[in-house]
């Protein structure tokens, strides 16, 4: 039929008893104050997208506890710029996560940050004078590092500790004297140690491999469990997908996991690697939540202290 003539009066309605809507009254946000328990909180927020997302978040990575299935935080170095640090080592405390992984920026913002309580440099002006990254203290303990062969991530531990650093604000530190597995995952290059002769780029590859077999022993035992990769947009994607193709082959029964990705936007990476290409393989449920770490991962704390029936 040829459309001729659009005819407003002779569009035909509905009423809206009929009709099914997505949005109801008991849905809607409550009311809270400052003294409101945090599980009152969570009650009052609107039971919709992003509040569903970290309430499944939160049950799956206490379900998992519960079960004894293995719970992995990945995450980049604007996770310990933002101050997340002494987050992470309280969940590890509470064992809401039982292994850490992190790429070359995470574990070197932690280093500084535990040992001399203070990361992250004005790189607009270090690249005008060449002074970005040129920093002896940090180099010569990330070399020392490498030096204890076993692995980069305990051997940052062990250099944090054994130097008097500050472990409660170093996931890394925390992740050893919790005896949970922590690894780094450097891109060779593209870290601020790696110009600097103190770290030898052997010394390096070496100790990257420990990690990637650990990383994968863990990812081999993630069966009913959880992996969140926070801020990492494209190491930690990739290295995971590579470790679970790995332990599949090699014939782990790895299904059924929970895949989350949280950051400021939503990346290509993080989104295929993490959450889409395992689940839609192997079964399980996604979780995405956008937003500024600062704010989402404290927030996540909070559903977590919902859902375990914490005031």
């Amino acid at each position: 039929m040829k459309f001729t003539k659009f005819i407003r009066e002779d569009l035909t309605l509905k009423t809206l008893s009929g009709r099914t809507s997505k949005v109801t009254k008991d849905l809607l946000v409550g009311e809270w104050q400052v003294d409101t328990p945090v599980d009152e909180f969570v009650q009052a927020l609107p039971d919709v997208l992003a509040v569903r997302e970290m309430k499944k978040l939160a049950r799956a990575l206490l379900d998992a506890r519960e079960a004894g299935s293995a719970r992995l935080l990945m995450y980049g170095g604007h996770v310990i710029k933002c101050g997340l640090g002494p987050l992470i080592v309280r969940w590890l405390n509470e064992g809401v996560f039982t292994a850490l992984a992190t790429n070359g920026a995470g574990s070197i913002h932690d280093l500084e940050m535990s040992l001399y309580g203070a990361t992250s440099e004005d790189v607009q002006a270090g690249i005008k004078d060449g002074s970005f990254g040129m920093w002896k203290e940090t180099s010569i303990h990330y070399g020392s590092a490498l030096n204890r062969q076993q692995g980069i991530g305990r051997g940052i531990a062990l250099e944090i500790i054994e130097n008097g650093g500050n472990t409660s604000i170093s996931p890394i530190a925390a992740a050893l004297e919790n005896d949970c597995t922590v690894t780094v995952h450097p891109s060779l290059g593209s870290d601020i140690v790696h110009p600097i002769h103190h770290v030898n780029w052997a010394d390096l590859g070496r100790e990257a491999e420990k990690d990637f077999v650990s990383f994968a022993e863990v990812v081999g035992n993630l069966a009913n469990g959880v992996v969140l990769n926070a801020g990492s947009a494209v190491v930690m994607p990739e290295v995971f997908l590579k470790a679970l193709s790995s332990v599949r082959n090699l014939g782990y029964p790895v299904e059924n996991i929970t895949t989350a990705d949280f950051d400021m936007i939503k990346q290509y990476r993080s989104t295929s690697n993490v959450v889409r290409r395992p689940v839609d393989a192997l079964g399980g449920q996604t979780v995405e939540v956008t937003g500024h770490h600062e704010l989402m991962l404290p927030l996540l704390d909070v559903f977590i202290k919902a859902a375990e029936g914490r005031k």
